[in-house]
């Protein structure tokens, strides 16, 4: 195992020892395969390559100041690709064998979990993808599932630090009614055209408005969007963008901390108004926002005007975090102890 400076990780990918995989083929899935490769063989007709038949997830391992390793909310994990499997028409995962083997593939790599302190963690990605072979748009009989694991560092390098964004209009990440609300690799092929538009204009991410009338918040980039104002937890309500699992523990978090929450469709109108506003997701938990940046408009809206995040993201932030490494009591239920 190569030396790492745990403290310095980058978000990206670092080779471990091993991944673990399962493929469905004549309509079960297969034994658990253990192998140090990280390359995957498959026929050149396979549908993930020609008709985009591909979804993921993104998860963490912690290690709290006990020793343990930890695990949050991998259920939602489990069920949020089963339902990007049958958007897409996919073979599902049983919730067992995903349980299974996410606890082998953290276990055959537990050295690669960074230590308590070090403000890392071991990123998760599961993925599931056609490799049956097909000509004609039609979904494949075969289908490999993969777990590999890598220790990261945070999301954006500032860590809990504000960002910048970038509102972008010409170019959307999904519609309604499409595939925005399932985990899969074609909704990020579509935000690239963004995500480098926001990258010129000096942002980390881009603010995508709705699909039809441009004048509501979806997403930002690869993260859900939330808003403060009055003691209220702000986040859109719509059919375009994907239910993150982060958002979802915020929004209760907030209400057990005694915040209002209210989930709703987000006019773009309303941003001078709010006192706080954030990107979440599982790679960066809460990305507090300094300036968001509309391009087309020549206008710039401020937030963290003293270069930090606000009170409420601030506590957020902190208290959902704590949770994650055991430090503060998880009154929910979301925090798995593995037994490795």
């Amino acid at each position: 195992m190569q030396d790492l400076n745990w403290t310095n990780l980058p978000f990206g990918y670092v080779k471990t020892h091993y991944n673990v995989r399962s493929v469905f083929k004549n309509g079960k899935w297969g034994e658990i395969e253990v192998t140090d490769s990280e390359h995957v063989t498959m026929h050149m007709a396979a549908t993930v390559l020609h008709y985009g038949q591909a979804a993921f997830e993104g998860m963490k391992a912690y290690c709290g100041k006990d020793g343990k390793i930890r695990l949050f909310r991998w259920k939602e994990n489990a069920r949020r690709l089963q339902d990007s499997a049958r958007g897409i028409q996919m073979a599902e995962i049983p919730e067992e064998l995903f349980f299974e083997m996410l606890k082998k593939v953290i276990a055959l790599n537990k050295d690669f979990v960074p230590p308590y302190g070090t403000g890392a963690s071991l990123y998760i990605r599961p993925v599931l993808f056609g490799t049956g072979a097909r000509v004609g748009v039609q979904p494949a009989d075969e289908y490999t599932f993969i777990i590999f694991v890598t220790p990261v560092g945070p999301y954006f390098k500032a860590g809990f630090k504000p960002v910048d964004i970038a509102v972008v209009r010409d170019s959307d990440r999904a519609a309604p009614l499409g595939t925005g609300t399932y985990k899969v690799g074609g909704n990020y092929a579509a935000s690239l055209v963004g995500t480098q538009k926001a990258k010129d204009a000096g942002c980390s991410s881009p603010m995508y408005l709705d699909a039809k009338e441009k004048k509501y918040i979806d997403e930002i980039g690869a993260a859900n969007f939330f808003a403060i104002r009055n003691n209220t937890y702000i986040t859109p309500e719509s059919t375009s963008i994907l239910p993150s699992i982060t958002n979802k523990s915020l929004e209760q978090l907030a209400a057990h901390l005694g915040y209002k929450v209210e989930r709703r469709p987000v006019a773009f109108d309303e941003l001078s108004t709010f006192e706080e506003v954030g990107a979440c997701g599982t790679a960066a938990v809460i990305s507090p926002i300094g300036d968001i940046k509309d391009l087309d408009e020549g206008k710039t809206y401020s937030f963290c005007k003293d270069g930090k995040a606000g009170p409420v993201s601030t506590k957020l932030y902190e208290t959902l975090v704590g949770i994650q490494y055991g430090d503060i009591e998880d009154p929910f239920g979301w925090v798995t102890v593995l037994d490795i």
